[in-house]
């Protein structure tokens, strides 16, 4: 099957299958979608979901947020992984926002990555969900996935090599989208150490027939 056919019958069934989707993350504005996915690193949406409620009710933007110590906030999400490194970040973040942008969330990547914490997968996140920019944002799910159904090359052995090789190939205007539908995939169905391949829509399409473990943070 050549490579354009490939990612037709992919982005096709895939599409069919979860329709259009919002991150799993909840969120209620910019601010908070930053929030939420600068905490959801190597951490689970629903663990998230969990502790932000809480954190938003008290600290619902940043100029609110600007005032809390990482301290304060790290009580708010203690439960999450790396709470002391992201405590800091989200203060960081708050004050940063607070006082370069008039507590506004940025709308360009290369805004964006100058916060603390903030790299290009955080950043296509919020573009895309917060902004409807198409961007395609690459975690490990969308790492794993791109590989075991040949949709880039094994040299792609970094997150932004791979993100680079599916902008090549996926219309413009799939882009966000088809970061979800290619991380729901991942998460539910092509997982990192026990695949469903019985369940799977594209198994007829996967190279990978030994399923090795493909993870990429």
């Amino acid at each position: 099957m050549r490579l354009a056919e490939r990612y037709t019958t992919v982005l096709a069934r895939l599409g069919s299958k979860f329709g259009h989707l919002d991150t799993e993350l909840d969120y209620g504005t910019p601010f908070q979608l930053l929030v939420a996915t600068v905490l959801s690193a190597q951490c689970t949406d629903k663990r998230v979901n969990l502790v932000t409620p809480r954190l938003f009710a008290d600290y619902p933007d940043a100029p609110t947020m600007a005032q809390a110590e990482p301290d304060t906030l790290f009580e708010y999400i203690r439960t999450v992984s790396y709470p002391n490194s992201k405590a800091k970040y989200l203060s960081g973040i708050a004050r940063m926002l607070t006082a370069e942008h008039g507590g506004q969330v940025p709308q360009t990547m290369q805004e964006l990555v100058k916060l603390p914490g903030v790299g290009r997968k955080t950043a296509n996140v919020v573009l895309a969900f917060a902004y409807g920019q198409q961007t395609l944002a690459v975690d490990t799910h969308v790492f794993r996935v791109s590989h075991r159904l040949s949709l880039v090359p094994k040299r792609c052995t970094t997150p932004l090599a791979v993100e680079k090789a599916l902008l090549r190939h996926i219309p413009a205007e799939q882009l966000a989208p088809s970061h979800s539908w290619l991380l729901l995939h991942g998460r539910y169905t092509c997982t990192a150490l026990r695949p469903k391949c019985t369940k799977c829509e594209l198994a007829d399409l996967c190279n990978s027939k030994d399923k090795q473990p493909i993870n990429h943070s």
